[in-house]
């Protein structure tokens, strides 16, 4: 079995250390952001509001806990 190895990174965009699988930011398409902010690009593309977007990444983190 092949074992997974997990890069600790941090995000450019807010600071935060994370070892999931980056995102690809929206806003030049190289550079690799967490997911949370992947997430809220995302979002906010979409026209979700800041408060909104808390409430949904607040869910998936709820529902994605390993």
């Amino acid at each position: 079995m092949k074992a997974e190895i997990r890069e600790i990174r941090t995000c450019p965009l807010c600071g935060q250390t994370y070892g999931a699988v980056p995102a690809l930011s929206r806003t030049d398409n190289k550079t690799l952001i967490c997911p949370d902010c992947g997430t809220r690009q995302a979002l906010r593309s979409i026209g979700v509001d800041e408060k909104e977007q808390e409430q949904i990444i607040e869910t998936i983190h709820r529902h994605t806990q390993e």
